[in-house]
């Protein structure tokens, strides 16, 4: 069964609000430019907290400039006081002292834990191409800064072998891994199928510490599925935010990516971006 659509505000009101915390990626295709796109397109206005600049094209990440702590923190700061936000979704954090300034300025704005604002953590610790994205000596830190404070994380199979040490070959090492991340803090844990090797289908498997849920869809034929974890958590902390309960949010957000993969597209010399105009094709405008 296909999901409902997140309701479009109407003409002149104010739409829900979403906060990213996440790096920038020149080439548009994933990032925060994929956040916004997503966010706006669920009828949702974005707002940022920008991590990292990143030099990156179709063919990999060739530089990364951080943004200094204290003004990653102050981003959060700044937009929860005014403008207000009904859930947060986090990206790229880069480093150890990006991640301590996000968790503090979390706390401070009830994002996540015992916070009334939802928070799903997308444990970036690499680019499609391999090159890192996210510091070595900063993995132990998101474990034990974010995962506390995540309502729901949404690894690929590589970031579920670099936070838990198994590697996600079948359903059975799939659980394993999901009840591992679930150990680690996270209240909701999601490890995402779509590298399973020698599958024609994309299963994510979705785990609260008791029950396990599959959210299985056909594997879409395409290299260029650049930006595609980024969308999923996206659209899932846009469905969050319309009060939809994390198993109903996550399989908006599977959905959701699912079309955008169908309707990815070429560009540059290498990896294309997953399009968020499948998801227009699918739905047409309301």
């Amino acid at each position: 069964m296909t999901p409902a659509p997140l309701p479009l505000p109407p003409p002149g009101t104010t739409p829900v609000r979403v906060l990213t915390v996440a790096g920038s990626d020149s080439g548009g295709g994933a990032g925060i430019e994929a956040d916004l796109r997503t966010f706006a397109l669920a009828g949702v206005h974005g707002c940022v907290a920008l991590t990292a600049v990143t030099v990156q094209n179709s063919l990999g990440v060739t530089g990364v400039q951080e943004v200094v702590p204290e003004i990653v923190a102050a981003q959060i700061a700044s937009v929860t006081a005014d403008i207000g936000v009904g859930a947060v979704k986090t990206g790229m954090l880069a480093s150890s002292p990006i991640i301590a300034a996000v968790a503090e300025a979390f706390d401070t704005a009830g994002i996540g834990g015992a916070g009334p604002i939802p928070l799903v953590v997308d444990p970036v610790c690499a680019s499609m191409h391999g090159d890192p994205l996210l510091a070595d000596d900063a993995r132990a830190t998101l474990v034990e800064l974010l995962f506390p404070r995540a309502t729901l994380v949404t690894p690929n199979l590589d970031e579920a072998r670099i936070l838990t040490g198994i590697d996600v070959v079948d359903d059975a090492s799939q659980q394993a891994a999901a009840r591992e991340l679930h150990r680690l803090g996270a209240r909701w844990a999601l490890v995402k199928g779509g590298h399973l090797r020698g599958s024609d289908r994309s299963p994510d498997l979705l785990f609260d510490g008791a029950r396990f849920s599959l959210l299985d869809a056909p594997r879409v034929p395409t290299a260029h599925d650049h930006g595609a974890g980024d969308t999923l958590a996206a659209a899932t902390a846009a469905a969050l935010a319309h009060g939809r309960n994390v198993p109903e949010a996550v399989a908006f957000g599977k959905d959701w990516v699912t079309q955008c993969l169908r309707a990815a597209y070429p560009l540059g010399a290498g990896h294309g971006p997953v399009s968020p105009l499948g998801r227009l094709w699918a739905a047409p405008p309301r």
